[in-house]
């Protein structure tokens, strides 16, 4: 019903959008009269942040067409290497030419399904690009999956890992950035049961919950408070008929967006009001960055709900994982099973999201690793996001992981 209601408020604001649509365009255009009236700018910044703030945001593209290769510009395509109904695995191709013959590891970068696109990590594939082949996880809105492919639950996100790494081969390097941290251990663990010489090179673990008991934040917080039955009844609902997906219960990305705003409402408001001081001042490169960085945010995607409801279970209330009792198809995970792949573990010190010591647990937990073959890293003065994107993650963290990745590849 909530979604519904969702639905139909978008549809009545439409034509108020239209409106300040047009009421920007009209004050802002350089042709327009009225766009020389003494309160041209302030009528067209109001609009422009009126339709911001109501519009629907549709997923972005990676946009990455072109990278460096040893000093030289190559040309980079994406393509759809595995197509499964809830999640694509993509391969940013390079174009090296002359250069095929260049031996570059093979990243899997496993992003998160929790409410934002893979494209959250385009400036994590764009630092790789130059020195790996890289391939990413990028999962599908459930909205826009049908029923007749059934659910999907935290074990099909660990089969979906255990694919695609077994389809790069046992020379792929896994990255995992936040939520995925889980399922990902979960997944080289239970192969390493399997076969204990088939094994990823390298794991690197980002900002993940493997032990959400240890320093606890508020999204920790709120999981533990809350039974499991609250998150069923106030956060889960169905797509509505519009959709492909038509019926599928979701945890709606519109909840989830109000759930990321309200961990920090003051800092939001203050960056729309921001926005819209830098447009009437005439700043267009901060109006810019404003603009590309909410694109990104505000595009979210529904979550399966079986899948989110086993996460807030296994990960958050349960701690099934650094307890040894987390199961997969009824199979025990043991992560002291995995002695073949290097482990390299990364926090920020100001994560507000994964707290410090919660990506650390891996180490206790995969005990058979060689000492030699792992580390930690505490970047300071890092949030969560700065942990995979902006210049400190180009300029001190990646550094730090393709050296990891070149010395136990």
């Amino acid at each position: 019903m909530l979604y519904t209601l969702h639905e139909m408020s978008h549809a009545a604001l439409t034509p108020w959008q239209m409106w300040a649509s047009m009421n920007a365009s009209m004050f802002s255009h350089p042709f327009s009269p009225l766009s020389y009236s003494p309160l041209s700018r302030e009528i067209a910044a109001g609009s422009e942040l009126f339709v911001r703030v109501t519009q629907r945001y549709q997923k972005p593209e990676f946009g990455i067409s072109e990278t460096r290769v040893a000093g030289k510009a190559v040309a980079v395509s994406e393509t759809v290497a595995v197509d499964k109904p809830f999640c694509q695995l993509l391969h940013f191709e390079r174009d090296l030419g002359s250069r095929q013959g260049r031996a570059d590891p093979t990243v899997l970068l496993v992003a998160p399904l929790s409410g934002h696109h893979a494209t959250l990590l385009r400036d994590t594939v764009r630092t790789f690009l130059p020195d790996h082949d890289v391939y990413v996880t990028d999962w599908v809105d459930a909205r826009m999956v049908s029923l007749f492919h059934g659910p999907f639950h935290l074990d099909d996100y660990v089969d979906y890992v255990r694919e695609f790494i077994t389809f790069l081969g046992p020379d792929v390097h896994v990255i995992s950035v936040c939520q995925p941290t889980v399922p990902v251990l979960a997944a080289i663990a239970l192969m390493a049961e399997a076969d204990a010489l088939v094994k990823p090179r390298t794991m690197v673990m980002m900002g993940g919950p493997i032990d959400a008991r240890r320093s606890p934040t508020a999204v920790n917080n709120l999981a533990t408070r809350k039974p499991l039955s609250w998150f069923k009844s106030n956060v889960i609902d169905r797509v509505p008929v519009k959709y492909p997906g038509a019926m599928r219960q979701v945890y709606p990305g519109f909840l989830q967006h109000m759930g990321f705003v309200a961990m920090n409402p003051s800092r939001h408001a203050d960056a729309h009001r921001d926005f819209y001081n830098h447009l009437v001042e005439g700043d267009g490169e901060s109006a810019e960055a404003h603009r590309r960085f909410y694109d990104e945010y505000n595009a979210v995607l529904d979550m399966p709900a079986e899948y989110y409801l086993d996460t807030i279970k296994t990960v958050f209330q349960e701690f099934s994982l650094p307890k040894g009792r987390m199961f997969v198809r009824e199979q025990l995970v043991r992560p002291q099973a995995i002695s073949r792949t290097a482990l390299l573990t990364i926090e920020g010190e100001l994560d507000d999201i994964s707290g410090n010591g919660q990506t650390e647990a891996a180490h206790a937990l995969c005990t058979a690793i060689p000492a030699k073959k792992r580390e930690h890293y505490l970047a300071p003065d890092v949030g969560h996001y700065g942990i995979f994107s902006g210049r400190r993650f180009r300029e001190s963290l990646y550094p730090r992981i393709r050296e990891f990745i070149r010395r136990h590849g």
